[in-house]
Parts: C-alpha cells; sequence; structure tokens
C-alpha cells in the first residue's frame, strides 16, 4: 500500500491523523480529542481535497 491513512496518538493523547506516502508522513492534522473527529477530518479531506486548487506564494 503506497499511500493511505492512519490515525494515532500523540504525546498529548489527541488523535492526529496522518497522510503517509511509502511509510513517510506527508502531511497530518491538527490534535483531536476524539478519534471520531479524526474520522472526520480524514473523510473532509478525501471529499474536498481532490478539487482543491494550488496557491503559490512564491
Amino acid at each position: 500500500m503506497a499511500h493511505h491513512f492512519k490515525i494515532k496518538k500523540n504525546k498529548g493523547g489527541e488523535f492526529v491523523a496522518y497522510f503517509m506516502y511509502n511509510s513517510e508522513p506527508i502531511f497530518w492534522t491538527e490534535g483531536y480529542s476524539s478519534k471520531a473527529s479524526a474520522k472526520n477530518a480524514i473523510e473532509s479531506i478525501q471529499k474536498n481535497g481532490p478539487g482543491a486548487e494550488t496557491v503559490d506564494e512564491s
């Protein structure tokens, strides 16, 4: 599996959703108090991400 989402607890005990590619984290969300909130963040990324435009501020 080249890419996938992973939910892990951080040191503060919060749930964080990571987008992984080849076992490396590419990006991650803020920490959430519940696993359900982290799953909602993943669903939002999957739903809204494909149409997101790229903003180049360089």
